[in-house]
């Protein structure tokens, strides 16, 4: 048997100012963005040249929902992006906004630092050693 992490959702305020973070921001590729209904999208979007995970963003709807966008995971860090060019990366990402918690850390098992979406989620942009 194979198996791979095929989504992840992403409770988000709004389609359209998430993706916007993503793509524009992050340099994320939107993937798909599918109108179910009147309120309801499929919108996916991932890193360029990820090849099986992408984020589902979710636009909350309920109360409870909307109280989940930015804390998900309870304030740890949730995500963790990889790159082969922590440098280049960490560079374009504090040009086009992105706020970083701290200067970046070398670590047995690689570089890391560790920023923040639009809503305030933890992520950690991480080089892991080869």
């Amino acid at each position: 048997m194979s198996a791979h992490l095929g989504l992840v959702t992403l409770v988000v305020r709004d389609y359209d100012e998430a993706i916007a973070f993503y793509r524009d921001v992050l340099g994320f590729e939107l993937r798909e963005d599918t109108r179910i209904d009147e309120e309801k999208r499929w919108v996916v979007v991932a890193p360029p040249g990820a090849r099986e995970t992408g984020v589902l963003l979710a636009r909350a709807v309920t109360g409870e929902q909307e109280a989940s966008v930015g804390r998900q995971t309870g304030g740890r860090v949730g995500w963790f992006l990889n790159t082969d060019a922590f440098e280049r990366d960490h560079a374009r990402m504090r040009a086009a906004g992105v706020v970083f918690e701290g200067a970046p850390r070398r670590e047995s098992y690689g570089i890391v630092a560790v920023f923040r979406d639009l809503y305030g989620n933890r992520w950690d942009l991480l080089q892991l050693n080869r």
